[in-house]
């Protein structure tokens, strides 16, 4: 490999690790369910998000809202474990749900849903 393809490589490396990260050096981090949970596990932890949790909900929970497709357990449950999480991470709030979640660098997003963060 060329010095200056290893040279553009460590550029690109550099600018993604700056752009997954915020003004004060932390990582974004979003919660979401993890892929080998069990689907009524998800469920469980999805109804405690959304009630006692005190996750927002309302996107996922009827067909004309912006994160109610694809409309599965796990990616309902994705959304309300991030909701959950980014509302009350600086209370102590953890992404666990009892091991039913998982913390990703990847923005789930996706068409007109947007995954919230927060700093």
């Amino acid at each position: 490999m060329s010095s200056a393809l290893q040279k553009s490589l460590l550029v690109l490396d550099l600018l993604l690790i700056l752009a997954l990260q915020t003004s004060d050096g932390q990582s974004v981090e979003w919660c979401i369910a993890d892929e080998q949970t069990p689907d009524d596990e998800l469920q469980t932890a999805l109804d405690w998000a959304c009630g006692k949790g005190g996750a927002d909900c309302s996107k996922i929970q009827a067909a004309h809202q912006p994160c109610f497709l694809p409309n599965t357990i796990r990616d309902h449950a994705s959304f309300a474990f991030n909701n959950y999480y980014q509302k009350f991470k600086h209370k102590g709030a953890t992404c666990y749900f009892n091991a039913a979640a998982m913390i990703t660098d990847l923005d789930p997003s996706h068409n007109s849903c947007k995954f919230e963060y927060l700093p």
